[in-house]
């Protein structure tokens, strides 16, 4: 029989399980997608559930259970940072304190009792891994290659908040780390706060607001908050940060700093956020970069992997396949800490004898991040029977046609395929999908479907055979987590009224696919090949045939502070919700033109918090 280990992360942000056999993924979930709870931190009770139910099995089978990091280490830190911040962190002690000290400092024990409240069978050893160790396998031996440079950067795990690794067959050997509290990722999330956004979630607005301004602040970021070294080593300037001693990111000296109080949530944008985002952006690229050729000297290595939170920052994983430190980049699909479950897991596998036989065929063990929950055709259509829904069951030939079809004429579809989405990308299996030639797309989308912020841009899937005609890539993206720029081909010559500023950027239609060309001739863009996804890539081929080109405008499945879709009906009910003109669920197909008058008796919007 197979060796199976669970990999669970819960009690900070992103609670997730992911079961691996003989170290292979074969299922992963976030525990949001199942609770509707956005960054859920709880224990992942159902994503728990799902995996053993998806493998068929209970925990009797189950050799091992992996936590993603060392609770103990962690609480010495965190009281550590306290005693060292008294008396100024008083309060915010008090109010943390009785957490840590009645679950979080035994968590691996808290796991124990959570899985024998599942009822699933005699709960097996627990494990616990270093947070970074966790983060550095989930990108490592998932990734496709037999041996790699490896950088993890996030927030803050125990102490580590860099960290260096050399992975080899099965082996990875830390090489240097950087400690709390200093931290790109803190860095970034106090400017993500001081602008206004929701730490922790916000980020990616953030990184998605930096082009419409200039770095002015740069400077000032290098000489007063941050002291990088040439080898991308840095030290923070704690008298402008309050992540020490309170509750908030920060306070009066950055206020000083940057000329004013922080943006209030939901305020209007101002120069000085877009200012502050580009300047960032731009000081957190240069770091990275200098990181990446430290993991490039240290090891010897022409491939690098990387994951922690940071690792979502696809602009600045862009200018690192840009600047040709390595030969092929790989990031992972979950690298926030949704992905150190996976991490855990696989660290605790090849501990036991585990091997990593996808690298022989030069992929990732992650089967496209598709892990999650599927609904076959017979579940689908007993729901769309007993709930009355009209729908037309069509086969795969001429659902694919008509899906096509509808997005050529400018309609936006819901695509619910095949098994869900691991990590924070909707990649083909859980999106909302429109016309990227189309300069109203994106608008109406932002607007209209996912109620979101008109600034934010969205990201192109594209035949990975025709990515060159439209990108200038090097390499493939499968999990949306590299900008490239727009290829000089496909731009156009139009040139924007000098006196546009901020968000009035978004009126200039600056290529072929604007409604995925950002203000500054990028895009986050996906590369679809047919082995991972088949079904998606013949719909980026159907959609080539109607219009000329496979690029289509692909975003989640969701509305502005809700999880992507999991079930049909969390599908049904956005679709309904929203203007999205037709849903393609499974095999079927719903139009909204066909479908009955929707109404609720609350207002939804009010029960969904803003992210």
């Amino acid at each position: 029989m197979s060796d199976l280990v669970l990999g669970i992360s819960a009690y900070y942000h992103d609670s997730a399980a992911a079961l691996v056999s003989d170290g292979r993924p074969v299922a992963a979930a976030q525990e949001e997608r199942f609770t509707r709870r956005r960054h859920d931190p709880g224990f992942p009770a159902n994503a728990v559930a799902y995996c053993l139910d998806e493998a068929g099995v209970t925990l009797a089978d189950v050799s091992a259970v992996a936590y993603y990091e060392d609770p103990a280490l962690k609480f010495r830190r965190v009281l550590a940072t306290y005693l060292g911040a008294v008396p100024y962190g008083l309060a915010s002690f008090r109010d943390t304190l009785p957490g840590w000290w009645s679950s979080k400092r035994r968590a691996d024990d808290v796991v124990r009792h959570e899985l024998r409240a599942l009822d699933r069978g005699p709960v097996p050893p627990v494990e616990c891994r270093r947070h970074h160790e966790s983060h550095a396998a989930s990108a490592f031996l998932a990734g496709p290659y037999e041996s790699a440079a490896v950088l993890c950067i996030d927030g803050v795990g125990e102490w580590a908040t860099t960290s260096v690794w050399h992975g080899r067959g099965t082996r990875l050997e830390p090489l240097a780390e950087i400690r709390f509290p200093h931290s790109l990722g803190l860095l970034y999330s106090a400017f993500t706060y001081f602008c206004g956004f929701k730490v922790d979630s916000g980020e990616y607005k953030l990184m998605g607001l930096a082009p419409y301004g200039e770095p002015r602040y740069a400077d000032l970021i290098r000489e007063r908050l941050i002291d990088v070294k040439p080898d991308g080593s840095f030290r923070l300037n704690m008298r402008y940060f309050e992540f020490l001693s309170g509750q908030v990111m920060t306070g009066r000296g950055f206020e000083k700093l940057f000329g004013g109080p922080r943006r209030e949530p939901e305020g209007e944008l101002t120069r000085r956020e877009f200012d502050l985002a580009a300047s960032v952006q731009q000081v957190t690229e240069e770091v990275m970069l200098r990181l990446a050729r430290t993991a490039r000297e240290l090891t010897g290595e022409s491939r690098l992997c990387m994951a922690g939170g940071v690792a979502l920052n696809c602009v600045a994983n862009g200018k690192i396949v840009a600047g040709s430190l390595f030969d092929e980049v790989w990031v992972q699909p979950a690298a926030g800490d949704a992905g150190g479950a996976l991490g855990a897991a696989l660290a605790v596998a090849v501990d036991r004898g585990a091997g990593r036989p996808h690298v022989a065929g030069g992929r990732d063990a992650m089967s496209g991040a598709l892990l999650g929950p599927r609904y076959d055709d017979d579940t689908i259509a007993a729901y769309l029977t007993s709930a009355g829904i009209p729908h037309h069951r069509l086969g795969e030939e001429e659902l694919t046609a008509e899906v096509a079809r509808s997005i050529a004429a400018g309609m936006v579809v819901g695509w619910f395929q095949g098994r869900m989405e691991f990590g924070p990308r909707a990649l083909g299996a859980r999106s909302i999908l429109g016309d990227a030639r189309d300069p109203r797309t994106q608008s109406v989308m932002n607007l209209k479907i996912k109620f979101r912020e008109s600034f934010r841009p969205f990201a192109p899937s594209v035949r990975a055979e025709d990515a060159k005609d439209f990108f200038d890539l090097p390499q493939e993206s499968p999990y949306m987590l590299v900008v490239a720029p727009v290829a000089q081909a496909a731009r156009l010559a139009a040139e924007a009224d000098p006196g546009l500023t901020g968000i009035d950027l978004l009126k200039v239609v600056r290529s072929v696919i604007p409604a995925v060309t950002h203000v500054d001739h990028s895009a986050r863009v996906q590369t679809v090949g047919p082995r991972d996804n088949p079904g998606y890539h013949r719909l980026l081929t159907a959609v080539e045939r109607e219009t000329g080109s496979s690029v289509v405008v692909n975003t989640s499945f969701n509305v502005r502070g809700e999880p992507i879709v999991n079930t049909p009906h969390e599908a049904y009910t956005c679709f309904m919700r929203t203007d999205i003109d037709v849903l393609a669920l499974g095999g079927f197909l719903l139009r909204k033109s066909e479908q009955p008058e929707w109404s609720e008796d609350l207002d939804w919007r009010a029960e969904v918090p803003l992210d």
